[in-house]
């Protein structure tokens, strides 16, 4: 990793449209001062991704609307873009369809990503154990530090 902070990764999930601007202020403070780009990124799982082209009347096999298409025409990632935008800090969208707790941190990597911030719910541990927690398995295997911002 490298000593400056050039890269910084803001995950955002399905639950994350009423928490994104918590998330936001996190991500700002830290890409802001240090003229990071940003990496927007939402990963829509398979079936997701098969509802959201069903609801445009679209074959998911056409290619016809790809990730990175449907992940800006996202509520959860056009609210921060905007922000971004209006305040002159540099980004790129990413939408990828898989396995949330994989893809983020398969594009960690690829993206040479110095700091990663990802939202979630608090949960016991029990909880934790039988609904599984994407954020824990992120926290766990990314390969930089990672902030996270719990939701209200």
């Amino acid at each position: 990793m490298s000593e400056t902070i050039e890269n910084v990764m803001l995950a955002i999930g399905p639950n994350d449209r009423d928490h994104v601007e918590r998330l936001l202020e996190s991500v700002i403070a830290v890409a802001g001062p240090t003229d990071a780009t940003v990496y927007l990124v939402h990963v829509f799982t398979n079936d997701e991704y098969d509802q959201r082209m069903d609801d445009l009347d679209l074959d998911p096999t056409s290619g016809a609307l790809q990730p990175d298409e449907m992940a800006s025409r996202h509520e959860g990632v056009r609210t921060p873009a905007g922000r971004l935008e209006e305040l002159g800090i540099e980004y790129e969208i990413r939408g990828i369809v898989g396995n949330p707790e994989t893809e983020v941190v398969r594009l960690v990597d690829e993206l040479d990503i110095d700091q990663l911030f990802i939202g979630g719910a608090g949960r016991s541990p029990a909880g934790k154990a039988i609904f599984g927690d994407h954020a824990q398995q992120i926290l766990l295997n990314a390969d930089c530090p990672v902030t996270y911002v719990q939701r209200e």
